[in-house]
């Protein structure tokens, strides 16, 4: 998928796929560095000084198809000693 491709409102930050999806923002992040969606370059100027999570954009429909077939892993507890 190309930014060409895409209208200006599906491209998001990580904590806007969230609360659209409900995948986790660390998930999200973990499928861009994996290569499975592609990551996009936010205008950092408009959001200077609110850390770096705000530099980086996602495409939305991208993270959507991912997720429909989502599964979170159950989180294992600490065993008892």
């Amino acid at each position: 998928m190309r930014p060409s491709e895409l209208y200006p409102d599906d491209l998001v930050f990580a904590h806007e796929a969230e609360a659209a999806t409900g995948v986790p923002k660390a998930v999200i992040r973990q499928w861009a560095s994996r290569g499975r969606i592609q990551r996009f370059q936010g205008d950092a100027r408009q959001y200077s000084g609110q850390g770096h999570e705000y530099k980086t954009m996602y495409a939305l429909p991208e993270i959507q198809q991912r997720a429909a077939t989502y599964r979170p892993t159950p989180q294992r507890a600490p065993k008892a000693a």
